[in-house]
């Protein structure tokens, strides 16, 4: 916008500089006129004229010249017009340069009048001379003055941008001169026309400095044109590109396996490094990169830097090519001291630990793995991170040595005594021992009695009384317990121990207490879907089912309630005590029963004794009495009747 009203102000100062010269040449042309008019009044003065004979002919001059006849005159008028060019407005010609002056081009175009154009439009001709032909555009043939406007600026404009579309259509490629620098890119002006160089567009790297650039001449390839808002945008990677491709196809066909090529460094990952061929592109995976183990290719390789590289593999189609560092030396398992052999002890320094072991680097580019299994005589492996991590230098012992495969296995446990030797004189079956607890599972809790000595105590052994759910109801990770070696199993390096043990198996005397029918008292401590834990006395619990825990109201014990409870099944074997409450109310009713139906048949029976002693003293009766003995005999048969 700043340029097109710069150009609007330069056409402005032109135009009423032409307007001044138009004037002083009107008043120039006045004067002469004037001057010229006197000229001839004096002339007439000092002259005689003659009166001419007969009819005077006004189309013949002083020399009787000009007495052309209406055909004459007409073709004579079509040859001069005919010395014009045809111009329209908006039309692009050719001007020759008739004249220049400090500010003005003045250039003939065939029309009936030359024109002007401001010296500044042909700054990129240097060299322009009179006489030199240039293209113009026809803005006006005729402005308010009548003066004829030419732009050589917007010719230059518009046939650039007939070459930048037909260089669009074409796939063609286009110089332009690198103006500037921009958000994102370059400037680039093509023969007067402003396009836009992305900065990805520039070239196949990434470009960190864009000055570097400016000022420079190049070649690009246009890629997109909006004509509504009258964008290009040019590309010169494009070009690059396709000189890549046919460059990777004629390198690609010469590649050869174990070919040695020089490359690169052009960007540096995670996972390897991108090497520049010389037009085509190779992949260096970081695992062949060194030997040695390395966490990142930047600790080995720089960008920019010339190496040698060796080719392990490529794909015609694809254009893919794996590269190679390491081989182009000695493998180190080569240089590796001949005289190591298995039981030889080696010191190195951990290169990476994982959850199944750690690799130690004995010199560089040769390994060998510690298993975690070989990094303690614990049974109860533990994670590698307990005991190794990155960096350490460390001995080992050679457990397995591979020189053809290159592999070697290490431990570190095997550097100290073997807890399990002799362990039947230190931990004979039946001794009590101090262990400390290390983890607990659903079916039992393993302990360490000392480094590398690891015992098992099952769910089962924990409690002679109390039912153990879980093994975190009964102890926790870290606390001591004594305990009772009850099985030892050298071979398979396995220990059996026992906790309630230490004590003698309660249930023996339980056996003498809670005997079946026995009623005691205890505390609901749990209710469940089938029934009531009660902790009895001594430690004890029972199990109450729902059906035996109602009480004679009807309603439910509850936690935390005291009662009395039957023994109803006593169990050693399973140290199993089921016990009921609901049988003590029972048993009670049933006992108020019994004793209410013996009293009444001890008084049927009294009754019936004194009916029969009455019968044996009353040897005759009268008719009244026999009456009355009747009467009495039925009253004795119905009170006996009700007491069954």
């Amino acid at each position: 916008m700043a340029k097109k009203q710069e150009a609007e102000k330069e056409l402005a100062a032109k135009n009423a500089e032409l307007q001044g010269a138009d004037t002083k040449v009107v008043k120039d042309t006045e004067k002469i006129e004037s001057e010229a008019d006197s000229n001839l009044i004096d002339e007439i003065k000092s002259n005689t004229w003659s009166t001419p004979e007969g009819d005077f002919d006004w189309d013949l001059d002083e020399k009787a010249f000009g007495n052309y006849s209406e055909a004459e005159r007409a073709k004579l008028e079509e040859q001069y017009a005919g010395t014009f060019n045809q111009i329209n407005q908006g039309e692009i010609i050719e001007g020759i340069v008739v004249s220049i002056n400090n500010k003005d081009v003045v250039l003939n175009i065939g029309f009936k009048s030359d024109g002007l154009v401001a010296l500044s439009e042909f700054r990129d001709l240097p060299d322009l001379k009179v006489g030199d032909t240039v293209d113009v555009f026809v803005e006006s043939q005729e402005d308010a003055n009548g003066q004829l406007v030419l732009s050589r600026k917007r010719a230059k404009t518009q046939k650039s941008w007939e070459e930048i579309n037909a260089a669009l259509e074409n796939d063609a490629i286009i110089d332009g001169f690198v103006k500037s620098r921009t958000k994102g890119g370059l400037i680039v002006d093509i023969k007067g026309v402003e396009a836009f160089l992305p900065g990805s567009q520039i070239d196949i790297k990434p470009i960190r400095d864009y000055d570097v650039y400016v000022g420079k001449t190049m070649e690009f390839k246009v890629v997109k044109i909006n004509h509504e808002f009258k964008n290009v945008v040019v590309s010169h990677k494009v070009l690059i590109e396709d000189d890549l491709e046919n460059q990777k196809s004629e390198i690609v066909a010469k590649l050869e396996k174990g070919q040695v090529l020089e490359g690169t460094v052009k960007n540096i990952t995670d996972f390897g490094v991108f090497i520049d061929l010389g037009g085509v592109d190779g992949l260096l995976h970081i695992t062949d990169i060194s030997w040695g183990r390395i966490e990142h290719p930047k600790e080995v390789l720089s960008l920019d830097q010339t190496i040698n590289v060796v080719v392990l593999d490529f794909d015609d189609e694809k254009k893919r090519i794996a590269l190679g560092l390491k081989q182009l030396s000695e493998h180190p398992w080569e240089s590796l001291d001949k005289g190591l052999e298995i039981g030889s002890k080696v010191k190195g320094k951990i290169v990476t630990v994982a959850d199944y072991g750690a690799f130690l680097e004995i010199i560089p580019g040769v390994e060998g793995l510690i298993h975690v299994s070989e990094m303690s005589w614990s049974q109860n492996l533990r994670s590698p991170q307990e005991f190794l991590k990155v960096g350490d230098e460390i001995e080992a012992v050679i457990l397995t040595l591979d020189r053809d495969d290159r592999k070697m296995s290490l431990g570190i446990k095997q550097l100290t005594p073997d807890p399990w030797q002799n362990i039947t004189e230190r931990y004979p079956v039946g001794s009590k021992q101090s262990a400390v607890v290390k983890n607990m599972t659903n079916f039992g809790v393993f302990v360490e009695l000392e480094d590398g000595i690891d015992g098992l105590i099952h769910i089962s052994d924990l409690s002679w009384s109390k039912k153990v759910n879980h093994p975190n109801e009964f102890t926790k990770v870290g606390e001591r317990l004594d305990v009772v070696v009850l099985e030892l199993d050298e071979e398979n390096r396995k220990l059996s121990l026992g906790h309630k043990q230490l004590e003698e198996n309660p249930w023996d005397t339980f056996e003498t207490i809670f005997t079946e029918g026995s009623v005691h008292e205890g505390t609901v401590i749990k209710v469940g879907d089938k029934g009531d834990i009660v902790a009895l006395q001594y430690g004890v619990e029972g199990f109450c089912p729902n059906k035996h825990s109602v009480k004679e109201d009807g309603s439910a014990l509850k936690v935390d309630e005291v009662a009395e409870f039957k023994i109803i099944e006593f169990n050693k074997e399973n140290k199993r005590l089921v016990i009921s409450h609901s049988r003590i109310w029972e048993d009670q009713k049933a006992e108020a029963r019994i004793e209410e139906f013996n009293a009444r048949k001890k008084e049927a029976k009294a009754a019936s004794s004194a009916v029969r002693k009455v019968k044996d003293n009353v040897e005759k009766s009268t008719l009244g009495d026999l009456d009355v003995l009747a009467q009495l005999k039925e009253q004795m048969e119905d009170d006996e009747k009700k007491s069954k």
